[in-house]
């Protein structure tokens, strides 16, 4: 298992938190995501280390920045 952990810009409410989760959480191996939306830190756990640009791509589709 891998963690690992990124910040997102933009998020402001439950519905960011749930855009995010979803999105990251269709990732290839991803087991779980959690969102701390007041600091913007997304922990996603994985079978194996992720590629930080398919986790990019995910949180570019939910509609937020990956810092």
């Amino acid at each position: 298992m891998s963690q690992s952990t990124y910040t997102v810009q933009g998020m402001t409410c439950g519905h960011c938190v749930s855009s995010v989760t979803e999105e990251v959480g269709q990732i290839a191996g991803v087991s779980s995501v959690e969102v701390d939306l007041p600091t913007g830190k997304v922990t996603v756990t994985s079978e194996k280390d992720l590629d930080v640009d398919d986790v990019r791509a995910a949180v570019t589709e939910a509609g937020y920045q990956l810092v």
